[in-house]
C-alpha cells in the first residue's frame, strides 16, 4: 500500500496547497536513543488522514536531490564522504572528524545519505511548486543548521538554503522566517551577503541554547534579523515578539516569496526547548504568514515530542488548505497518538484526545516580562531594516 491509498477525504480544501511526503519516512532513522528517532512526518500525515483532511491530489511523493543541486550549497568533498559512508555501511574516523558525520549528534543509520537527500529534494520540489503557483508544505525539511562542509545539530543537508537557492535562481526576492526554537544559523550564513534574501529567526538565546554562538540581539549581520529570547517564553510573550516583528519584515523587505521554517520545538511539551508556547499561538503566527505572504513554502524543522508535533503540523496543514478541523480528535486519530511509543504524563495523555492546547491550560500564560518587551523594542529601534517603521511595543499590545 502506498501513501495515497490511505487517503479517505472527508472535508474539501478551500485553498490550493500540496503536502510533500514519502513512505521512506516510516523507516527508522538516526539511532534508538536520538531525539529524532521518533515518528514525525508519518505520524502527522496519519493524523491528517484520520481527519479525512487530505486528498490524493494534495499529496506529492518527494524526490531525492541530485548531486548538482546539493553542490549549489554543499562542498563536493562533503557530499562524496556522505555517499561513501552509506556505500560502506560506516563512517571512517577521518571523515567523522572532518565532516562531523557518524558521531552522537549526527549518527550513522540505514539509508544514511538517501533519507536526508530525499528530504532535501522534497524541499527543492516544494520551491518548484511555489514557482508553479501553489503553496507547498515539506515537513521533512527545515534542517537549518547544516554547513557547506559539515553536518551540524542533527542536520546533514541544509534543505532550506537549497530551496531558497532554487527560488533565487528564478529571480525571486526571498524572506526566510525561522520560528524553530533554535537559531537558524546555517541558513543565515548562506545568505548573509545576498541583498535579495532576508533571514529572520526568533529563537532561544544562544547563551543557553544550541548552537551556543551567534544570533544575539547585538549580532545582526547584513541580510539577517535575529530575535533571541530568554527561557520560559509564554504565549503572551511569543505573541508580542512575533506580531511586532512580522509586519516590519513584510513592510521593510517586501519579498516576492516567504519560506517559513515551522519547527515545533517552541511548544510547551517539547523536551529540547525551554519555551512554553501553545499550539494555538503557533497557529496564530502561522495563519498570519499564510494569509499575508505573497507566495509561500512551508518547511518542517525541529520538534522532539511526536504527539505535540503531529497535532501542530496537522493544524498547520488545515490552515494551509483552508479546512476547519474539530477540536475533538477523531477516534482513529486518538488511537494513533496513544499507540506512539512515548511515555505520557497526565498532561500529555489529555493531548491524545484533542487537537488544541488551550491557553488556559498553560501555567505560565502570564504577563509579558519587561526583559522580553525590552528585547523586542531594542531590535525594532536598532535594526536598519526595521527602525524606520518602528511602532511602540505598547501600542501593539493595546490592540491585542
Amino acid at each position: 500500500m502506498n501513501e495515497t491509498d490511505k487517503f479517505a477525504p472527508r472535508s474539501l480544501p478551500t485553498r490550493d496547497a500540496l503536502f510533500i511526503g514519502a513512505a521512506r519516512y516510516r523507516r527508522p532513522s538516526y539511532t534508538s536513543n536520538h531525539p529524532l528517532a521518533i515518528p514525525r512526518v508519518s505520524l502527522a500525515l496519519d493524523l491528517i488522514n484520520a481527519y479525512g483532511a487530505i486528498t490524493p491530489a494534495e499529496y506529492l511523493t518527494g524526490r531525492k536531490a541530485s548531486n548538482k543541486e546539493l553542490t549549489w550549497f554543499h562542498e563536493p568533498a562533503y557530499i562524496q564522504a556522505f555517499q561513501r559512508a552509506q556505500f560502506r555501511g560506516k563512517v571512517t574516523q577521518a571523515d567523522r572528524e572532518r565532516f562531523q558525520l557518524g558521531n552522537l549528534e549526527n549518527p550513522y543509520f540505514p539509508d544514511f545519505f538517501d533519507t536526508p537527500s530525499l528530504a532535501t529534494g522534497s524541499s527543492i520540489q516544494g520551491a518548484e511548486q511555489v514557482l508553479a503557483g501553489r503553496t507547498a508544505f515539506s515537513p521533512a525539511g527545515g534542517m537549518h543548521h547544516a554547513a557547506p562542509h559539515q553536518a551540524r545539530g542533527f542536520c546533514y543537508l541544509n534543505d532550506p538554503a537549497l530551496a531558497i537557492m532554487r527560488l533565487r535562481r528564478a529571480g525571486l526576492r526571498v524572506l526566510y522566517l525561522d520560528i524553530d526554537a533554535h537559531h537558524g544559523d546555517g541558513v543565515e550564513a548562506a545568505f548573509v551577503d545576498d541583498p535579495e534574501t532576508l533571514t529572520a529567526s526568533i529563537h532561544m538565546d544562544t547563551s543557553y541554547a544550541y548552537p551556543f554562538q551567534g544570533g544575539g540581539i547585538d549580532d545582526q549581520p547584513g541580510g539577517a534579523v535575529n530575535l533571541p529570547l530568554p527561557p520560559g517564553i509564554n504565549d503572551a510573550e511569543y505573541r508580542l515578539a512575533f506580531h511586532s516583528l512580522w509586519s516590519r519584515l513584510l513592510e521593510g523587505f517586501r519579498p516576492d516569496v516567504v519560506v517559513l521554517q515551522a519547527g515545533t520545538d517552541i511548544l510547551t511539551h517539547d523536551p529540547l526547548s525551554k519555551f512554553r508556547v501553545s499550539n494555538g499561538v503557533f497557529w496564530e503566527a502561522a495563519t498570519r504568514v499564510i494569509d499575508e505572504s505573497p507566495r509561500l513554502l512551508v518547511l518542517g524543522g525541529g520538534g522532539y515530542h511526536p504527539i505535540a508535533l503531529a497535532r501542530c503540523w496537522t493544524g498547520v496543514w488545515a490552515r494551509l488548505t483552508g479546512r476547519a478541523l474539530d477540536e475533538r480528535l477523531p477516534d482513529a486519530a486518538s488511537a494513533l497518538l496513544r499507540a506512539v511509543n512515548w511515555e505520557l504524563d497526565d498532561e500529555d495523555a489529555e493531548e491524545t484526545e484533542r487537537l488544541y492546547t488551550h491557553l488556559s491550560d498553560l501555567p505560565n500564560d502570564g504577563p509579558v516580562r519587561e526583559e522580553v518587551r525590552a528585547r523586542v523594542q531594542r531590535l525594532l529601534d536598532s535594526h536598519p531594516l526595521l527602525a524606520p517603521r518602528v511602532m511602540a511595543v505598547r501600542q501593539i499590545e493595546s490592540k491585542d
